[in-house]
């Protein structure tokens, strides 16, 4: 089995798991997030380098305030034990997103983890926080319009690499193969720029009860395709 170098997951389906077994919806996100700590390590086993998931978008402040709130409360506690956890599995952190809305807490928990995992060599672990791609790519046009206002850059010399390394995934290489789960079949504002050659896989499980199983089978879909990146292979 050729296992991606660089998968990324939409997380989708914790309230409609939590709602289909009778339960509020927080815990549906609670049940989410242990399955991202669960998947990190499955995904460490099995040989992934890169892992990316779109835990909050731009579009989720509009969701209720309870939810929102609870959804911070759940990143909180996962930053506090979150360096230790990611040390003591060799995994480094990232946050892709504006983190500059995030409480002020929250903010310096994410420089904080970020900094002390920095150096570490296993897993390469990306949240997506307050993150929509539209977004990130107008951030990045700005980095890179600031620079030729300064002299920097001479709007001639912009080239696809140059608007890749003002992007918040700057360093990582794109997915090769993304992963939405609950059902739906679309992109929701994720990855967008970096997703112009990954290979899609939609199942209709709830994240929450997503596991080992159903990604051997996304990955088994993946090694079952032919990816020509547009070049004519011979028969």
């Amino acid at each position: 089995m050729k296992v991606p170098n660089h998968i990324a997951i939409i997380l989708d389906g914790n309230g409609r798991w939590a709602k289909a077994k009778g339960m509020p919806r927080a815990l549906g996100h609670k049940q989410g997030s242990k399955n991202v700590e669960d998947m990190c390590e499955i995904m460490d086993d099995i040989g992934v380098k890169y892992f990316t998931v779109y835990a909050f978008s731009t579009e989720n402040w509009n969701r209720p305030d309870k939810e929102v709130t609870g959804i911070m409360s759940l990143l909180r506690n996962y930053l506090k034990t979150g360096i230790k956890r990611a040390n003591k599995n060799n995994m480094r952190i990232r946050i892709l997103g504006d983190i500059s809305r995030l409480d002020e807490d929250l903010q310096e928990s994410i420089v904080e983890t970020e900094k002390a995992t920095a150096a570490n060599t296993g897993l390469q672990f990306q949240m997506a926080l307050n993150y929509g791609s539209r977004d990130e790519i107008r951030r990045a046009v700005t980095k890179i319009a600031e620079k030729v206002e300064a002299g920097d850059l001479k709007a001639t010399d912009i080239t696809e690499d140059t608007i890749s390394a003002s992007l918040d995934t700057a360093g990582i290489p794109d997915p090769d193969l993304l992963i939405r789960t609950s059902g739906e079949q679309r992109l929701s504002n994720y990855l967008l720029w970096q997703c112009a050659y990954t290979e899609f896989y939609f199942t209709d499980k709830h994240w929450p009860d997503f596991n080992k199983e159903e990604l051997l089978k996304a990955i088994d879909s993946y090694n079952n395709r032919d990816r020509r990146y547009g070049k004519v292979t011979e028969e």
